[in-house]
């Protein structure tokens, strides 16, 4: 795809700024407040604010006249859901619904999280979701999350390149490269110094983060306020992505130290850079790309086709929107859906929570837009039974050192295009009429895909799809790109595959016909 370096440039940048779910969620919140789209407290008494013409009023650009907000987002933890209301959205439009996750399988930091072995320092962590466990072992690894201090701020914080799980040396091991075998318990914990446990403090590191980043007293977030734009990722962080402000602020302007910490939800990221490589600049590999390829894929197609609409966020439309004929799929057509972008947390762990699919975010939301719009609760029924949702989520391209564990008709390879993906079991949501949406959404963008489907010796894991479709009713589809090495620290795939996932994405939230 002729724009796929941009485009993957761009991703790239995502990637760094996203350690974890919440760093995600935060710079997704700056990037939809940027074109114009309004943050809502879920708290608060929206009102009329999902009804175009009478929501409040947002300040317009100089020189042009005011209008009311048509672009909405929420955030809950470490999940966002943002969503654009067509001109004459009323209590029976349906809603077009791009889901996918914000988690990646790693580690966590225990409670009491400074333990040491021998001289060493150590990070007590917990093993968070299916880690490719070897794949981490060796890599410069980082802390990142967010923290909440005892005046109920909270702050995202991540240290940079900051400790490594080493791996023992072959001349202990000689046995290690017929197979490695991993305790989960006694050999993943990172080393980050050597020393005396007694005198070293985990989190009076991770609290100096804070007071580089707390903001300016009074300007703190509380909890369940969400992750905000302005956040800190703390002095060192990877990618510069965080400049320091009102340092001295909160807490009576007093440092903060380990004391001052009241809770953390701190995970691991791998710090090296994503890498374009290969014949010709082919390949790109980079650290959660499972399932940030997702989340980013729609919130590029959701700016789009919201400036596309003439919505608040058209300003911005003409450098956000993504390759291939998305900034082109908005049109006439598009005032016939709600277009909603759903990135949910904790899919890794089976999203069994508040912020995951498996909870009632979406519905809570959609239940607020329907009843912002006027509908009864029949209408909103209505509005849900003409509606549809594309689960999107990372699948897998045929190995080519591992070709058996694959199906042997069906097997897509990196550079084919985005999947459809197929489990004759419902562990994807994908049924006839869901596929043949996909088959049109992806000519309407210009892109070709691939169908996938499980060889029947390995069985697949499954996404959110089926988790909303048996939650809400909604019609959904399951969808992704390809990669190698899912669950690695670091995966692969194909430069062109994630542009063509989010030019596909656009072409479905505003159908041609």
């Amino acid at each position: 795809m002729d724009a796929a370096p941009d485009y993957i440039a761009d991703f790239a940048d995502y990637i760094t700024a996203s350690p974890s779910s919440y760093h995600a969620v935060a710079e997704a919140a700056r990037q939809l407040e940027a074109a114009g789209f309004v943050r809502l407290d879920e708290q608060a008494d929206w009102g009329t604010a999902g009804a175009p013409g009478r929501g409040r009023r947002v300040a317009a650009a100089a020189g042009a006249s005011e209008e009311p907000p048509r672009t909405f987002f929420v955030v809950r933890d470490g999940a966002i859901i943002a969503w654009a209301l067509p001109e004459g959205a009323g209590p029976t439009t349906p809603f077009r619904i791009l889901g996918a996750h914000t988690d990646s399988p790693g580690f966590k930091l225990k409670p009491k999280p400074t333990i040491g072995s021998n001289g060493w320092l150590q990070a007590g962590v917990e093993i968070y979701g299916g880690p490719l466990l070897n794949s981490w072992l060796d890599r410069e690894l980082e802390l990142a999350g967010r923290i909440v201090t005892r005046d109920g701020r909270e702050h995202l914080v991540r240290t940079g390149p900051f400790m490594r799980i080493p791996q023992l040396a072959i001349h202990l091991d000689r046995e290690a490269n017929s197979g490695l075998t991993l305790d989960r318990q006694r050999h993943t914990s990172p080393v980050f110094g050597v020393g005396d446990v007694s005198q070293a403090d985990l989190l009076d590191h991770l609290a100096g983060l804070v007071e580089a980043a707390v903001p300016a007293k009074g300007k703190g977030r509380k909890p369940g306020a969400g992750a905000g734009a302005g956040a800190g990722a703390g002095a060192g962080g990877a990618g510069g992505a965080f400049t320091a402000a009102g340092a001295g602020g909160g807490l009576a302007g007093a440092a903060v130290t380990g004391a001052d910490i009241a809770g953390y939800d701190i995970l691991t990221a791998d710090t090296a850079a994503p890498a374009r490589f290969g014949l010709g600049g082919q390949l790109f590999a980079a650290g959660r790309m499972d399932n940030l390829s997702s989340v980013y894929a729609g919130l590029r197609a959701l700016i789009a086709v919201a400036g596309a609409r003439g919505g608040t966020a058209a300003r911005t439309a003409a450098s956000a929107g993504p390759a291939g004929g998305a900034g082109a799929a908005g049109g006439a057509g598009a005032a016939r859906h709600i277009t909603v972008l759903a990135a949910f947390d904790h899919e890794e762990l089976g999203s069994e929570s508040r912020s995951g699919a498996s909870g009632p975010l979406l519905d809570d939301i959609l239940t607020r837009i329907s009843g912002g719009l006027g509908a009864t609760s029949g209408q909103r029924l209505q509005a849900y039974a003409g509606s549809w949702c594309v689960s999107a989520d990372a699948g897998h391209s045929v190995h080519p050192n591992y070709p058996e564990k694959h199906d042997p008709a069906n097997r897509p390879i990196a550079g084919g295009g985005p999947l459809l993906k197929i489990n004759g079991n419902q562990r994807y949501a994908t049924d006839a009429h869901g596929a043949a949406l996909w088959a049109t959404a992806c000519a309407d963008a210009g892109v070709a895909y691939q169908e996938f489907v499980s060889n029947n010796s390995v069985p697949c894991g499954s996404t959110i799809g089926p988790l909303t479709a048996t939650r809400l009713g909604i019609r959904t589809v399951d969808v992704g790109i390809a990669l190698l090495s899912m669950h690695s620290a670091r995966e692969l795939c194909h430069v062109d595959d994630p542009a063509a996932l989010s030019a596909a994405i656009a072409a479905f939230f505003a159908p041609s016909a």
